[in-house]
């Protein structure tokens, strides 16, 4: 009997979104397109089979418990490793106690990698042929895009599901089954005026969610079985709960937008503000690297390139250096970045460039524009009629750089911020730019 009440004691103490996890994959809330009666991934599963997956979406959506759901679903046996703090040698160990389950008990093995685009080169490609040979079905969690964080063969041999943050009435229907269904949170009868105020703060965030209703609980004052929890109070958990800013996910989306919109409204000290927060919540000081350099083409651009080299040095800076002193050279970037001339203008040439093809198609190079490296190339004319530039005055000449029957497009439209006016200049003396009248 002791034992028993030690027990309900210590469930107790395990935080509230741990122990509202779901215990099936129908008691999953939301994501009824992945998982949900008639989709793809359910009917494979009802089938007797599991593909490796990568699930990418923001933090607290579901990631790891659908993971676990999924081994449970299929009686595999279930390893959970962090690719933060897991090298090749911890994986290789893993497949190899993986094959002999299924050699020895036939048990597969479902690996588990959280933050798996944290996984370098030489770690992923471990986990290669195992993948491939059926040795273990591998899932994977991803904050980032996979398409640029893992490796293009390990990631031909997964299934990318994409994951949405959770919406106002997915919340809802978590807040109300913790409220019902938990061991302490149904003992008292609850009254929920902050209700749209928790939902804002939980930012689609399911564990952030339940964070702030489980330290709301226990600030409220309990009159007799009844708890109000109010706007003011679910602010004041949101103020308090050092779990507000998800330290283990990497796109903390709402402080990073505010920090990136702070620079490119040209605001450094709002920049810095945003800046701070991260760093004072463990932010990854990479991460932030990372996102500075696409900023610097992105919202820079040609109004002052050498925004683009600082941003890289300050992302190598930053790997060598790590923190504490990592801060001020992101504080170094960020200030400069914030305070240069802004320019759009090459983010927009790609895209408008890349909708053009998407709409025209893909058409052959032209053969003047061809290289020509060997003697049968030059008989078919490769590279003949071309013009070399600095064989001309000025070093330009007229010539057309499209393939034939293209009418020359407008993609990269210079404004007249910091030097990139002089380019813009330039290419109206080229006649680049000029409007037909």
């Amino acid at each position: 009997m002791t034992k028993d009440l030690f027990d309900r004691n210590l469930q107790h103490e395990r935080p509230l979104a741990e122990r509202c996890r779901p215990d099936s994959l129908d008691a999953i809330v939301g994501h009824s397109r992945l998982i949900g009666e008639g989709s793809a991934l359910r009917k494979q599963i009802d089938q007797g089979y599991l593909p490796s997956v990568i699930f990418w979406g923001p933090p607290g959506v579901g990631k790891t418990t659908l993971a676990r759901l999924l081994a449970k679903a299929m009686a595999y046996h279930f390893i959970d490793i962090s690719a933060v703090s897991s090298g090749v040698r911890e994986v290789k160990n893993i497949i190899s106690d993986a094959n002999d389950k299924l050699r020895y008990h036939s048990q597969k093995t479902l690996l588990f990698i959280d933050e798996i685009h944290r996984f370098n080169k030489a770690q992923q490609d471990a986990l290669l042929h195992a993948v491939e040979e059926g040795t273990l079905t591998l899932v994977g969690a991803t904050t980032e895009n996979p398409s640029f964080e893992v490796i293009a063969p390990l990631l031909s041999r997964c299934q990318v599901l994409k994951m949405e943050a959770l919406t106002k009435e997915d919340l809802q229907q978590i807040i109300q089954h913790a409220i019902d269904y938990d061991a302490l949170l149904k003992r008292y009868t609850f009254k929920l005026p902050g209700m749209d105020t928790l939902i804002y703060y939980g930012s689609g965030d399911a564990r952030r969610t339940l964070n702030l209703i489980e330290i709301a609980f226990h600030m409220a004052d309990k009159t007799g079985q009844s708890i109000t929890i109010t706007e003011e109070l679910v602010k004041q958990a949101a103020d308090q709960n050092p779990l507000y800013y998800d330290k283990k996910g990497d796109a903390h989306y709402d402080t990073i937008s505010a920090f990136i919109k702070s620079v490119r409204g040209s605001d450094p000290d709002g920049a810095i503000y945003w800046l701070a927060k991260m760093i004072e919540s463990g932010e990854d000081p990479v991460f932030i690297a990372r996102r500075l350099i696409i900023l610097a083409s992105e919202d820079i651009g040609n109004a002052e390139p050498y925004a683009l080299m600082l941003a890289n040095n300050a992302f190598q800076a930053v790997t060598h250096v790590g923190m504490p002193e990592a801060r001020i050279i992101l504080a170094q970037v960020t200030t400069y970045l914030a305070s240069v001339p802004k320019s759009n203008a090459a983010y927009l040439a790609i895209n408008r460039a890349q909708a053009f093809i998407r709409q025209d198609g893909l058409r052959p190079v032209p053969l003047h524009l061809r290289n020509a490296p060997t003697d049968l190339m030059k008989l078919l004319n490769y590279g003949a009629d071309y013009k070399y530039p600095h064989d001309f005055p000025d070093h330009f000449v007229e010539q057309s750089y499209w393939p034939k029957d293209i009418k020359p497009q407008t993609f990269y439209e210079p404004t007249d911020q910091g030097r990139e006016f002089k380019l813009s200049k330039y290419l109206q003396s080229t006649s680049r730019l000029k409007k037909e009248k």
